[in-house]
């Protein structure tokens, strides 16, 4: 194995599963890091994710590899002539950003196309930072790659391959046409997230009735809502022509459901609800984008003390990791009074195996 040196500028929640993922599978790489946050740089070291922690963008980056750019979307570009003096020939300098155009006409602007190549792993949590940081949170994402014009195909290759050495999976796109689709896919939802959760604020009763009658169904649908505030705005700020035009599209499919319930058509009210349900379940189970499959089970139990700890304790004692459990309060929209939720498919199957076998109802989703 070849013996290569990582840097990274900005250790959050991207960058710090990043630098995991490289440690995992190259345990030998070497790898540098710089963030504003000393604690975060303090703790990468500490659990062995980097070897050097930098208080400055400096003479460290020199002969990297690759340099990835992690920090919020506005800040990357301002990076790039900081980097300059340390990139050669070899290196691949790319960034985590889910906006590509402007970072990359500053790429263009400071006449360093040949060595860059934006990136946007397709994965993200509603935690962020390092310390939620995972080194499977870009394995089998999709990891697209923005190819500037003057980059080589030897290094987009060599990228691609790095990517999927990483698990993820890389998908090549021009810049203009990421910003457009992403801005479709994942801008748009979070900020439908976030309008839906500050309507339901802003119109709920005195005793917010809404805040506590809200079903699984609405949860699910805002919880990225929780994200970053800084990392979205920036990302609108970025990418307010295709956000724009785009919200400006939805709008007026907003207003055609509006038009249909106004005139009861209920031709037009069954369409609606019949394409979207075909469409929707017409796409893969396994998500990469930003509404993220959640791996589930509901089960009918009896109100009695200690109920949800024997399930716990079948579970753990057949090593099945709980992410998260609880009653279910309002079950319009789901089956069975309490609701556990699994890191992946496989322990939530074994879960349900397990629940039958000991004579629970059981609904898998």
């Amino acid at each position: 194995m070849i013996m290569k040196k990582i840097g990274f500028i900005g250790l959050g929640l991207i960058g710090g599963s990043i630098a995991k993922a490289v440690r995992q599978y190259y345990p030998d790489y070497e790898i540098l890091a710089f963030d504003i946050n000393k604690e975060t740089l303090a703790l990468a070291v500490q659990d062995g994710t980097i070897h050097i922690s930098c208080s400055s963008i400096d003479d460290n980056f020199r002969d990297c590899s690759y340099i990835f750019l992690c920090t919020p979307v506005a800040y990357n570009s301002a990076y790039l002539s900081q980097l300059k003096p340390y990139l050669h020939p070899d290196c691949i300098l790319t960034d985590v950003g889910s906006v590509k155009t402007a970072i990359h006409e500053e790429v263009t602007a400071l006449g360093l196309e040949e060595y860059f190549i934006g990136g946007h792993p397709m994965a993200g949590s509603e935690k962020s930072g390092f310390a939620n940081a995972k080194a499977h949170l870009i394995e089998n994402a999709y990891y697209i790659l923005t190819p500037s014009e003057k980059v080589s195909q030897e290094k987009l290759e060599t990228y691609r391959a790095f990517a999927e050495s990483l698990k993820a999976l890389p998908i090549i796109l021009d810049y203009r046409q990421h910003d457009y689709i992403t801005g479709t896919i994942s801008h748009l939802p979070h900020i439908i997230a976030a309008s839906l959760v500050n309507f339901v604020r802003t119109t709920d009763t005195k005793d917010e009735l809404m805040k506590y009658l809200a079903a699984g169904g609405f949860k699910d649908i805002t919880r990225i809502a929780s994200s970053s505030p800084v990392m979205w705005q920036q990302i609108c700020l970025k990418n307010k022509d295709n956000i724009s035009r785009i919200l400006e599209n939805y709008i007026g499919m907003l207003e055609k459901a509006k038009n249909a319930v106004d005139r009861s058509d209920e031709k037009e009210l069954y369409s609606l609800f019949e394409t979207s349900r075909d469409y929707r379940d017409s796409m893969p189970d396994s998500s990469a984008g930003p509404i993220k499959k959640r791996y589930s089970v509901y089960c009918d139990i009896i109100d009695e003390n200690g109920a949800i700890s024997i399930i716990s304790t079948i579970l753990a004692a057949n090593q099945v990791s709980i992410k998260n459990i609880g009653i279910i309060h309002n079950r319009e929209f789901e089956e069975g009074a309490l609701h556990i939720e699994f890191h992946d498919e496989n322990s939530a199957k074994k879960a349900a195996a397990l629940l039958k076998k000991y004579r629970y109802i059981v609904y898998e989703v």
